[in-house]
């Protein structure tokens, strides 16, 4: 791509911080090099029209892990390791609140409730057989417990009379959310530049900056700040593995009744109100090989499951109709500690949000940051 002067001296020329990806981690990490270096020339590339990976895809779930998940994250992790991660992912949503403001947010606190089948019975009783341990376990990060049965007042089909609920788990307007962070990002006296549609495709380390090559334009940077998630694979950190994640969303639902956020099967499927509609993802785990990937799209393997699970469970005798379907690519690995590091003296990733992206991306993008400090 030929570049005019104008466009060099603007956008490309002595530049402090290249931040690559403006999804949550990228724009927070900027907005904290701002904060630090006020007089920084700071660039974000974004590959996509839209911030891509998961940050305008996912289904605006400002929550922490469900009951089910948290005991599976014990089976693997410590109970030191699994609580620092609750309070990694409870500290980013109050950051997240903070910057925004719960207005900006469309915030809603809701609350969240975790939904067993009725051939979950082994698994309830194993979830209220362990409340009391991990409420005691989660007690510091929050200064209360956590979780407690609630009645299935929603009438939901097929499931076992009692829930578990979440009061401290809310939800937000994922648009709304970008939005506001882009307007910070961009607004202000010395506002930060974004190049949308510019794909970092390799980088070289020369001690004193980095050269960049995208598929665009090549240029230098003294930092550079990798904030790609479920790409990041494409950049050589080999720890991050893609997840789709297919969602839908019905046409409005006159009386729809059901208001806050829903897990089920240990987080794989997940549901919410949006205004009258209601908005399901999930079932990755149906083709776990298949739904590793970073091809966006939907299966009739999932889709058909999702739209059974609104048909017999969710949505039992309401008529529905599936108003938009889309997917989103998340960052995951075989530990669910987000990756914060150094690749060289002048580059540093923040990646592996694996699936909390709403909830930690603000804190890894924070740290992310404080790498890129000399």
């Amino acid at each position: 791509m030929e570049l005019s002067y104008w466009e060099l001296k603007t956008w490309l020329d002595g530049l402090d911080f290249c931040v690559v990806g403006s999804g949550i981690t990228g724009l927070s990490c900027a907005l904290e090099l701002r904060k630090t270096h006020p007089r920084a020339r700071i660039l974000i590339l974004e590959k996509g029209v839209f911030p891509q990976g998961a940050s305008t895809k996912n289904a605006g779930f400002a929550c922490f892990g469900s009951l089910t998940e948290i005991l599976s994250d014990l089976n693997h992790h410590s109970e030191d390791t699994v609580a620092s991660l609750v309070s990694q992912r409870w500290k980013g949503i109050q950051l997240l609140r903070q910057r925004l403001g719960d207005k900006a947010l469309d915030y809603k606190q809701w609350g969240g409730y975790e939904v067993f089948r009725e051939t979950d019975s082994a698994i309830f009783e194993r979830c209220m057989n362990e409340m009391d341990r991990v409420n005691t376990l989660l007690k510091p990060v929050f200064g209360q417990s956590c979780f407690r049965p609630a009645p299935n007042i929603f009438g939901f089909g097929s499931v076992l009379p009692e829930l578990i609920l979440n009061p401290l788990e809310g939800q937000l307007n994922t648009g709304k959310m970008m939005q506001a962070l882009l307007h910070k990002v961009q607004g202000g006296p010395d506002p930060i530049l974004i190049l949308n549609g510019v794909a970092l495709t390799e980088y070289s380390d020369l001690g004193d900056r980095v050269a960049i090559s995208t598929n665009r334009f090549d240029f230098q940077a003294r930092k550079l700040l990798l904030a790609t998630n479920g790409f990041a694979g494409n950049l050589g950190v080999s720890e991050v593995k893609p997840a789709r994640a297919q969602v839908l969303i019905t046409e409005p639902i006159p009386g729809l009744s059901i208001q806050g956020t829903f897990h089920m099967d240990e987080g794989f499927y997940y549901f919410r109100n949006v205004d009258d509609r209601l908005l399901l993802g999930g079932g990755r785990n149906l083709d776990p090989e298949g739904e590793t990937t970073r091809e966006f799209g939907q299966t009739p393997l999932i889709q058909e499951s999702l739209e059974g699970l609104l048909k017999e469970v969710i949505l039992p005798g309401t008529p529905f109709r599936i108003a938009h379907r889309w997917s989103g690519i998340m960052g995951v690995g075989s530990q669910k500690k987000p990756i914060v590091t150094k690749c060289s003296d002048n580059v540093a990733c923040g990646v592996r949000l694996g699936g909390m992206g709403v909830a930690i991306g603000s804190h890894v993008g924070m740290e992310l940051a404080g790498l890129a400090v000399d």
